[in-house]
């Protein structure tokens, strides 16, 4: 009986190990928020049946994902994690894709992803969005210096940021041949969420900026693949990293907080998002546009996201572990002994 709960414990472990590595990155995301939320939650809930439910190698079997653990891990979170009701449903959302993933792997886990969807989500009360005001949005523009290197790379970042309401990794995953400056309209192309491409205009000072930009750190001849907003170490085959333009948006917040208080100190990229999408509406532009601009899937989808606000990216998709540690993918090892090792996730401090 030892040896077929062995046998059923690493059959798990690399499921989740090639859900983790290959599954997920390959069919179901390239957002590395995403990719890092799903490892999260099934560290989180590989920990928590290795210390609150005594689970070991010798007993980690598809029972362990039943209705009832997963309900009492959810309580775990919130009652000893202090988890939020948004992070709470969050983290469900990412169990139940791994164990959907199982269920299209073997018949006999198809009972695992029926108990998974039988746990409901939680409802949270809805906040208004507090956004950015436009007063705040100039100030925060103005900020950098643009006679500097960094200084025009930063004030360009932040114009298209502002002036697309793109998501962070849509902006800075867009090459030089997205760019179409010298259209009678200039635009951009935006790929976004389930690779679906989107066209978004470009304003004069955007345009202007983008080009000054282009030509200062791409040069009369910018290589089409480059990416526009690079790493300033490894290259323009390398996007620029979405922690460094956390850095940058907290140093300008602090300098525009001085001459405007409605900068928030914790500004982050999500909220010139916020921001225009409720500025489009206070001009007049219709929700369907307002929906199209920003790449939702429907209509309802813009109507709930003008009318909350989301928690700031860093503590809803908290990590157990830093950026670094992210560069090599742990894998399953039969040879470790406790659960977290043969799942190759990282054990909860406790």
């Amino acid at each position: 009986m030892k040896a077929k709960k062995n046998n059923e414990a690493m059959e798990l472990s690399r499921h989740i190990s090639n859900f983790l590595t290959q599954y997920a990155p390959y069919h179901l995301t390239n957002s590395p928020n995403t990719l890092r939320s799903y490892e999260a939650a099934l560290a989180l809930y590989v920990g928590f049946l290795e210390n609150k439910c005594g689970i070991t190698p010798n007993n980690f079997t598809k029972e362990c994902f039943d209705q009832k653990h997963i309900e009492d891990w959810l309580v775990w979170l919130i009652d000893e994690r202090n988890c939020s009701i948004k992070t709470r449903n969050s983290r469900l959302s990412s169990l139940r894709a791994f164990t959907q993933y199982l269920a299209s792997r073997d018949i006999k886990f198809l009972a695992v992803n029926t108990d998974a969807h039988a746990v409901s989500y939680k409802k949270a009360a809805k906040k208004k969005v507090t956004g950015l005001s436009r007063n705040a949005v100039k100030a925060i523009l103005e900020a950098p210096n643009a006679d500097t290197r960094c200084g025009l790379r930063d004030v360009t970042l932040m114009t298209i940021l502002y002036g697309t309401a793109a998501r962070i990794d849509e902006l800075l995953s867009i090459r030089i041949e997205d760019l179409h400056l010298d259209a009678p309209k200039p635009y951009i192309i935006i790929t976004g969420k389930r690779e679906m491409t989107r066209t978004l205009y470009l304003l004069p000072r955007a345009v202007e900026y983008l080009k000054l930009y282009t030509s200062t750190f791409h040069g009369d001849h910018p290589v089409n693949d480059a990416y526009i907003f690079f790493s300033p170490i490894q290259g323009k085959e390398k996007k620029l990293s979405q922690q460094a333009v956390f850095k940058m948006l907290r140093k300008y917040a602090a300098i525009a907080h001085n001459r405007c208080e409605d900068v928030p100190l914790d500004l982050h990229a999500h909220q010139f998002r916020h921001a225009k999408a409720t500025h489009w509406l206070e001009d007049g532009m219709n929700i369907v546009q307002i929906s199209f601009l920003l790449g939702h899937a429907s209509v309802e989808t813009t109507m709930v996201y003008l009318d909350i606000t989301t928690e700031k990216e860093y503590e809803a998709l908290a990590t157990l572990e830093n950026e670094k540690q992210r560069k090599v993918k742990p894998k399953w090892n039969k040879e470790k002994d406790t659960l977290s090792d043969i799942c190759g996730l990282h054990k909860l401090k406790t």
